[in-house]
Order: C-alpha cells, then sequence, then structure tokens
C-alpha cells in the first residue's frame, strides 16, 4: 500500500474491508473520491489441477517464465502468482470495456488493484448476496439481471469460473460482479463449459432458495449451446429450457463434476466460516 501512497494514487488508507484466503481489501482515500484497493496475497489453498485447469491458454511472456512454471521454482510460482494477479486486471478492462457490471478498475501497481468502490443506497460498502434475504420477487428480479450479466461476459469471450452469492455484491443499483482472477478464455479453454454451467447452477442453487420455481430452470445449457452456435448476444431471449442430448455420457467429465462440487462445497464453507 506504501507504493500506491508514494506513487501519489492514493492518499490514506481508511479502513480493512475484508480479508481473504487470496487477498486483503481495503477502503482508501485519493483526494474527494473513496476507492477499493485489493492488495494479493501469495495463494496457497488453489489445488495443482485446479490452478491448471483456470490457467489453460493464458498467454505467459517468454519460454523461460513457462519452463519455470511448468517446474515449479521460485521463479515459477512468483511468476505464476503475478500472472494470476494479472488475469483479473486484464478481465476487469476488458469486461468494464463490454458494459458488464464489475467494479471498474482505474490501476493496478506493485500487486495491489485500485478500484472502484461499490456502495449501497447509504453510500457504505455494498454487502455480498450470501449476506442478504430477498423476497420471491427480488430473487427473480436479480437472478435475471445476473444471467444478462453471465450473457454478456460469455459474449466479451470471458467465464467468470467461480460465480457465487460470494463473490456478487448488491449495489444501489443491483449486483455487481466481483473476484476474477480464476476469469477464463471461453473459446481457448476446454472447462469454460463445465465452469460456465457451474457458474450458472450457483445462481440458481441460490436464488432458488428465495423463488423454488428457479431450481427446475436450466439456463447454463442453453447459454452454452447458443454461444457454441454463435447465436447468443446479450440480447437473446432465454426459456431456461433445455432438451438433452440422448449420446453417450462422458463418465470422466461427470466424475471430475462430482469432484469440483465437493470442492466448492468444501470452498463455500469456508468462506462461510471466514465471513
Amino acid at each position: 500500500m506504501q507504493a500506491l501512497i508514494d506513487e501519489g494514487l492514493i492518499d490514506t488508507v481508511v479502513r480493512q474491508l475484508m480479508s481473504g484466503k487470496e487477498a486483503m481489501v481495503f477502503v482508501v482515500r485519493n483526494g474527494d473520491d473513496t476507492l477499493c484497493a485489493k492488495v494479493y496475497k501469495e495463494a496457497t489453498n488453489r489445488s495443482f489441477r485446479q490452478a491448471v485447469d483456470y490457467t489453460e491458454n493464458r498467454k505467459v511472456k517468454n519460454t523461460r517464465q513457462a519452463r519455470a512454471m511448468a517446474k515449479g521454482s521460485k521463479f515459477g510460482r512468483a511468476s505464476q502468482e503475478a500472472a494470476w494477479q494479472s488475469a483479473e486486471v486484464d478481465a476487469l478492462y476488458r469486461l468494464a470495456s463490454a458494459g458488464v457490471r464489475v467494479p471498474k478498475p482505474f490501476n493496478f501497481h506493485d500487486g495491489v488493484l485500485l478500484m472502484e468502490l461499490v456502495v449501497d443506497e447509504n453510500g457504505d460498502a455494498a454487502p455480498r448476496l450470501n449476506d442478504v434475504l430477498f423476497t420471491r420477487e427480488q430473487a427473480l428480479q436479480h437472478h435475471a439481471s445476473l444471467l444478462i450479466e453471465v450473457v454478456r461476459m460469455l459474449c466479451a469471450g470471458v467465464v467468470h469460473g467461480d460465480l457465487s452469492e460470494f463473490n456478487i455484491l448488491l449495489a444501489a443499483d443491483g449486483p455487481v460482479i466481483i473476484d476474477l482472477p480464476q476469469a477464463v478464455d471461453a473459446a481457448g479453454n476446454n472447462h469454460a463449459s463445465r465452469m460456465l454451467l457451474r457458474d450458472v447452477g450457483n445462481l440458481r442453487n441460490f436464488f432458488g432458495q428465495f423463488a423454488p420455481e428457479l431450481k427446475k430452470t436450466e439456463f447454463g445449457p442453453e447459454i452454452w449451446e447458443l454461444f457454441e452456435r454463435g447465436l447468443l448476444t446479450p440480447e437473446t431471449p432465454l426459456t431456461g429450457h433445455f432438451d438433452h442430448s440422448t449420446a453417450p455420457v462422458d463418465l470422466v467429465e461427470i466424475m471430475r463434476e462430482i469432484e469440483d462440487a465437493m470442492l466448492e462445497e468444501k470452498a463455500r464453507q469456508l468462506r462461510m466460516a471466514e465471513a
């Protein structure tokens, strides 16, 4: 944080907003503006397989860096962590320019991401969805608006990869998506479809607590099929219905989905314990 002050990017640190396993977030001031500073920690809780899935097809600066990352050397781990951080920065700029509701990024310097502070109707830091109770009507409204954001992200070539009630903030004017270091390229990552289905499934399961009819919807497969066929736009009407293929199932992929679901549940319980 001192580096940001020295560079004149911020004036003061107001308070710590949250601390997670991968980053600490602070409220900071720059002149009359109140901003958010995300300070990355060295990640130690991602499994190797998860990291490989998320970083598949990500570009690195040079072959030396790629070899070091593959070997797991000290330089390689540092390079891998830098790539993980820059992935979020790149995704934020890319999605903000595409009109996706994400915090507006301002700067990335010395492992600190400076961005817009998302606030509620009172001007306070916006809560995460998991800290809010909704009526049926509110749940349906927010679910529908977030599906539009997921589609807008996909049309911009990005899948969040870890979307859930824990990384969506409820701003004064609606939900805002945060935490994108694991974002993947929709066309270049072989796991993108599985991650998209999981993201949309998480939204269905969370809002389905308040609007049970959502639990019967299948927006994920519908969205991905339209994307694969080149028919998906942010204005494409969605039905929530999908006719599944009767082709033979991929048992390996099913086992991976089960394993991912178990990992996601463990991560969800950890986040709840930290909240």
